[in-house]
């Protein structure tokens, strides 16, 4: 009796794997719930700072990463199930976490700071140097960057998750955990509204 269950668990895993994508476009560094939780607890709260002085330019982006590739090149070959060329990637196959859409050419992606530059800045990025801010704005090695739709992260713009979150419902998770681990690695506070939608988000969450 277990043997034919565990026969039929299996085969129904195989069944919705079927209409799943093979690879998702996700950050390398997701932690688990509880070292979300703690890293939310431990975050400051307190009011947003003014965008005085504010500009993309102090955040310089898309930098070498050696090897004739830049940041955006980057993400994009490390989030796609497959490519063709070597910066410039010139098509392949990324599923977008945000709204569940796949795509082959690269030119419909934007690849999203998780914590917008602005977002950044009014949470404690406007005291940073320029090498601070320009590090944050090509962070590889943890929860910042992700490849998704252009319409998604047009949408989202500089919006926290009080005001915007990925329209669709199974990305909640990933993203609260991706903003939380983000704005915990780099001392950027949050605003009340902000750490209680993180909340919800991340009460979601399974695991």
């Amino acid at each position: 009796m277990f043997k034919k269950t565990m026969l039929f668990v299996v085969a129904l895993v195989l069944s919705f794997s079927l209409f799943l994508p093979s690879a998702f476009a996700t950050p390398p560094v997701t932690p688990s719930k509880a070292t979300s939780q703690s890293q939310l607890n431990g975050l400051t709260v307190k009011s947003e700072g003014a965008m005085t002085g504010y500009s993309r330019d102090k955040f310089p982006h898309w930098i070498s990463q050696g090897g004739g590739c830049d940041t955006r090149q980057g993400v994009l070959k490390r989030d796609a199930d497959s490519y063709s060329g070597n910066c410039p990637v010139t098509s392949g196959s990324w599923y977008s976490y945000y709204d569940g859409v796949t795509f082959t050419d690269p030119s419909d992606l934007d690849i999203d700071h998780i914590v917008p530059l602005a977002e950044a800045w009014r949470s404690g990025a406007s005291s940073w140097t320029t090498a601070q801010r320009e590090a944050f704005a090509n962070d590889l090695s943890g929860s910042q960057l992700i490849a998704v739709s252009a319409s998604s992260n047009r949408s989202k713009g500089d919006q926290d998750p009080s005001t915007w979150q990925p329209p669709r419902a199974g990305a909640k998770c990933g993203y609260a955990k991706w903003w939380i681990s983000t704005k915990s690695k780099w001392n950027l506070s949050l605003q009340s509204s902000e750490k209680t939608a993180l909340q919800g988000m991340l009460n979601s969450c399974v695991y």
